[in-house]
């Protein structure tokens, strides 16, 4: 017996494999969705962006924090926060979390 065949066949080895899938299919998901979040006015040569992000909720501190990680958060207001200095190369990785609804450009004024 290999211990695939008995992972298998115990019900908590096909549950445990399902949890992966399903993990699996969700990380996929996330990385083929991000590059449609993507504003195209955001494509240029230059090395950094400023970007807004659109969140379907008020940004909270946990919001904030994890974008710090790509540049530095200029302002937020009722469903976006402002991130100035984004590497181009960071762009998709902001745009992969699932409550990410959008990036653009920062609307000036706005």
């Amino acid at each position: 017996m290999s211990i695939a065949s008995d992972v298998l066949r115990s019900s908590k080895g096909r549950v445990v494999l399902g949890v992966v899938a399903a993990w699996a299919l969700f990380q996929l998901w996330l990385t083929m969705a991000a590059p449609g979040k993507i504003a195209p006015e955001l494509e240029g040569t230059s090395e950094k962006v400023n970007v807004q992000i659109e969140l379907p909720f008020t940004p909270e501190r946990f919001h904030v924090l994890a974008f710090q990680q790509y540049g530095r958060v200029s302002g937020t207001d009722e469903h976006s926060i402002e991130l100035r200095g984004v590497k181009r190369t960071d762009l998709r990785s902001v745009a992969r979390p699932y409550w990410v609804t959008a990036v653009g450009p920062i609307k000036e004024g706005g």
